[in-house]
C-alpha cells in the first residue's frame, strides 16, 4: 500500500484537533504534517513545524503531501477587524492550497460553512464562499467542501452566542430538519479525513444535514 502523508492545518482548533486525533490513529495515514505557531506534543508519525502564516516558507519539502485537510478559522470578535477575520479565514486557506498545490498536492478538504456564498450580503457567509471559489480555481484534482452548521463540541475559548444557540439546538433537536441540528466536531473532522485519505474526483460538497447528530 502507498504511503499516505497529510498536510493538516488548523489543528489545534476544535475540529482540527479531532481530525488530528483520528489521523493519529488510522492506519491509513502514515505522516502528518501539521504547520503550527507554538510546538505541539510529541508523536512518531507527526512533523510539527513552526510557521508565520503571514510569512509561509514556499520551498519547504512538506508541502508535498498527498491531501491537504484545512480547519482554520477564527470569529470576527475574536480576529478584531473584517479585515483580520478575512486573513485568517481566507489569505491563510488560499496561501496553503497555492503552495501545496505547486508541490503537487492533488487533493484539498476544507472546513467551510453552511451558507458559504460568494455573493451573499453576510460578510462571513460571503468570506467562506469566495475562498470556496477560489480553491476552486486552484486546479486540485479533489476538492471536498465540508459545510457544517453550528459545530458541537468543547473549545478552549469562550463563544457566548455558540453556547447560546447550542442550547437551543439541543432543545428543540426531535423537530428540527436535520441541517439545523448541531454538527458534532467529530463527524465533521471524520468526513475531512476520509475525503482527504479517499479522495473523491471533482468537487465535493458534504452539507450539514449529513453532519447531523
Amino acid at each position: 500500500m502507498r504511503e499516505m502523508k497529510l498536510l493538516l492545518v488548523g489543528s489545534t482548533g476544535l475540529v482540527g484537533h479531532y481530525v488530528m486525533d483520528l489521523a493519529l490513529a488510522d492506519p491509513r495515514v502514515d505522516e502528518i504534517i501539521a504547520p503550527v505557531r507554538k510546538p505541539l506534543p510529541a508523536h512518531p508519525k507527526l512533523h510539527a513545524p513552526l510557521v508565520d502564516y503571514d510569512h509561509l516558507p514556499d520551498d519547504a519539502d512538506w508541502w508535498r503531501a498527498d491531501a491537504v485537510i484545512c480547519t482554520l478559522g477564527t470569529t470576527l470578535r475574536v480576529a478584531g477587524s473584517k479585515d483580520a477575520f478575512r486573513r485568517v479565514d481566507h489569505d491563510y486557506p488560499l496561501a496553503v492550497a497555492r503552495l501545496a498545490r505547486k508541490h503537487g498536492t492533488s487533493a484539498y478538504a476544507l472546513n467551510s460553512a453552511m451558507g458559504a456564498d460568494a455573493t451573499s450580503g453576510i460578510f462571513y457567509n460571503r468570506v467562506k464562499g469566495e475562498l470556496e471559489a477560489h480553491l476552486r480555481q486552484e486546479g486540485f484534482e479533489s476538492l471536498t467542501l465540508v459545510r457544517p452548521g453550528l459545530i458541537g463540541g468543547k473549545r478552549e475559548e469562550f463563544r457566548a452566542g455558540e453556547r447560546f444557540a447550542a442550547f437551543i439546538l439541543n432543545a428543540l433537536d426531535p423537530v428540527l430538519p436535520r441541517k439545523w441540528r448541531i454538527n458534532p466536531a467529530e463527524r465533521i473532522a471524520r468526513s475531512l479525513l476520509d475525503a482527504a485519505v479517499s479522495p473523491l474526483p471533482g468537487v465535493t460538497i458534504i452539507s450539514a444535514d449529513k453532519l447531523a447528530g
